[in-house]
């Protein structure tokens, strides 16, 4: 784990204030994985794109090959010999993520019968549990609808990570622990929460697949 924070930090020196945070957001997110539970990601605009980002690097292979162990590989070939093992040769192991934003159907349905800004805080407590997480991101760190969400997150037994700027900000108050990078800028927050990211789900990988 020290590694990958260590190169994070000599590429991006800037993220040495973060260190402690990025550690502390890592912890969560094994403690998550080790016990089978699962994280829903959330933000607006470039954030929005970062929580699918973060998703794809962690349900498929972003390093690593992750290959489905050879009991897993067995029974889909034992469920059909041909399907199974095109499955078994292709299928990768993941860590299971949703990003909130990506389902247009649900969220616009309940924007236009409901509050709007309850959209992420609506999906947080239909798919949350308890043990599982809630990363919100948003760079000023007082986005309604990430904060209604966390809300809801902390109501459900679940542990929250933010993901914001410098500013002092209501998320911070709210999340377990609160990556907050030092920028204010919308564009250069967003700039730094990228690599942040990418070493969290590195070190994920590391812990699970190698």
């Amino acid at each position: 784990m020290d590694k990958h924070i260590d190169l994070l930090i000599s590429r991006y020196p800037i993220l040495e204030s973060a260190r402690q945070d990025i550690h502390k957001a890592y912890i969560i997110l094994e403690e998550c994985y080790e016990n089978k539970r699962k994280l829903l990601v959330a933000g607006n605009g470039g954030s929005a794109a970062d929580a699918e980002h973060i998703v794809g690097e962690l349900m498929k292979g972003f390093k690593l090959p992750r290959r489905l162990d050879s009991n897993m590989q067995n029974k889909l070939i034992s469920q059909d010999k041909e399907l199974g093992q095109v499955l078994a040769d292709n299928l990768q192991g993941a860590l299971p993520a949703i990003a909130l934003d990506g389902h247009p159907a649900l969220t616009t349905a309940y924007m236009n019968d409901c509050e709007p800004l309850l959209c992420f805080a609506q999906q947080v407590n239909g798919y949350g549990s308890e043990g599982d997480v809630f990363l919100g991101i948003s760079t000023s760190g007082n986005s309604k609808n990430i904060l209604y969400a966390a809300i809801t997150a902390k109501a459900k037994g679940m542990k929250v990570i933010g993901m914001t700027g410098e500013n002092k900000n209501k998320l911070s108050d709210i999340a377990d622990v609160c990556i907050k990078v030092p920028q204010t800028e919308t564009y250069m927050v967003q700039e730094l929460h990228l690599p942040v990211y990418h070493c969290l789900c590195l070190m994920l990988e590391n812990k699970f697949f190698v």
